[in-house]
């Protein structure tokens, strides 16, 4: 079965086409600056070559058109003809407490989706124009919506409630919903599959390190707890999200600096985390450059999000009282393996021990970098977003 995997963003449309019979990727590519001026495509091919087409893209229908046509081209095309492609699958953010799996598109869905956009109001909306898009291009074909909260659904209401009135969570569905959920599912699910392990014998800590963020607790293979709230704020210091603040000090700057809400959202958001500490960059690599330069700002940046990291590691080793794996995924946790090593020198106390000489040698592979004689296991396994929602697409279509 061949299906196109969708992740839209405000101006960006990240595509694959999948090959679920034999796992293959035949091209993925993105399509960057959608409705603003420089808007251009680059694609990859299965043997790694990349294409770079520009152009006028106005909005999402005109940026999938876009894809559509040059996935069926003569010179680049990995199919003949869009009577190929048997479904869609779309990565949205934000399911709410509406959406506990993946769940094939209706118009039924499609209003609830509308009706989460308070809830992720710069991600839902993109989500939706690549839904909006597809039916308008591909009336025909069924389209399946992955949310990255419904793997945290099975949280209990001690983890995912606030200590704030409860007429407030009932009104405005103010809880922790967590993110990241596809991806945490797939590595805890392929490290127990490489390990020979039955997943729900298992406590495994998924750090999903990145732009943004987040740790989960994963117990018996449902998620129990994650670092990431009802928005993508809260949790983990990120590239440029402050992560866990004490509320009066927002409501302090809010104060003395004289700024209104939405000023105190991007604060927090896009002028915080490792860029507002360091100073310097928002990328790791960055950072790490500029403490080998001295930079006190860039090491305090990064001391703060190691230690972080390993904070959230102990406190969900005590829910789920104890811990057998350890997972790091995305661009930072499969790469800086600088960032494995102080995070694991935290857990001496529980048997913990990595391969340090591995561990600096082990980039973006599925690697086993603790050593043999650890009590708890450590991994690094690069995550698989888009395989997840191509599979979830495939089981819901075929049921048709």
């Amino acid at each position: 079965m061949n299906i196109l995997v969708l992740n839209c963003g405000s101006s960006s449309i990240k595509f694959q086409l999948f090959d679920t019979d034999s796992r293959e990727v035949k091209i993925t590519g993105l399509v960057e600056k959608v409705g603003l001026a420089g808007a251009f495509l680059t694609i990859k091919k299965p043997n790694g070559d990349k294409v770079v087409f520009d152009g006028e893209i106005n909005d999402h229908t005109q940026g999938i058109e876009y894809v559509l046509g040059i996935i069926t081209s003569e010179k680049h095309g990995v199919i003949k003809s869009l009577n190929e492609i048997n479904a869609v699958g779309h990565r949205v953010t934000h399911g709410g407490e509406r959406f506990k799996t993946s769940t094939l598109i209706n118009d039924e869905v499609r209003k609830s989706i509308n009706k989460l956009f308070d809830l992720a109001p710069l991600h839902n909306p993109a989500n939706m124009m690549g839904i909006s898009a597809i039916d308008t291009l591909l009336p025909e074909v069924p389209q399946v919506a992955v949310f990255d909260t419904a793997f945290h659904q099975t949280m209990p209401a001690k983890s995912y409630m606030y200590a704030i009135p409860y007429q407030l969570y009932k009104k405005y569905g103010i809880r922790r919903y967590g993110f990241h959920g596809t991806s945490h599912q797939y590595v805890a699910e392929r490290a127990c599959e490489i390990r020979g392990w039955d997943i729900t014998t298992k406590k495994i800590i998924s750090c999903h390190l990145g732009g943004g963020a987040s740790v989960t607790a994963i117990q018996h293979g449902k998620s129990v707890d994650t670092s990431m709230g009802m928005t993508p704020t809260e949790g983990m210091i990120m590239g440029t999200r402050a992560g866990d603040v004490d509320l009066g000090v927002l409501t302090y700057i809010m104060i003395q600096e004289g700024i209104d809400a939405n000023t105190a959202n991007s604060l927090i958001n896009k002028r915080s985390g490792m860029l507002g500490v360091s100073g310097v960059s928002s990328d790791m690599r960055d950072i790490l450059a500029a403490m080998k330069d001295g930079n006190e700002q860039a090491k305090l940046s990064y001391d703060m999000y190691c230690q972080r990291i390993a904070k959230y590691i102990g406190s969900y080793t005590a829910v789920m009282n104890g811990v057998d794996l350890i997972i790091f995924t995305g661009g930072i946790g499969e790469n800086a393996f600088y960032v494995r090593e102080d995070v694991s020198s935290n857990f001496g106390y529980l048997g913990l021990e990595i391969n340090k000489e591995l561990n600096a040698k082990t980039f973006g592979t599925e690697t086993i970098i603790s050593s043999e004689d650890s009590k708890v296991d450590v991994m690094v396994v690069p995550t698989n977003e888009e395989y997840m929602i191509a599979r979830d697409t495939e089981q819901i279509v075929s049921n048709l």
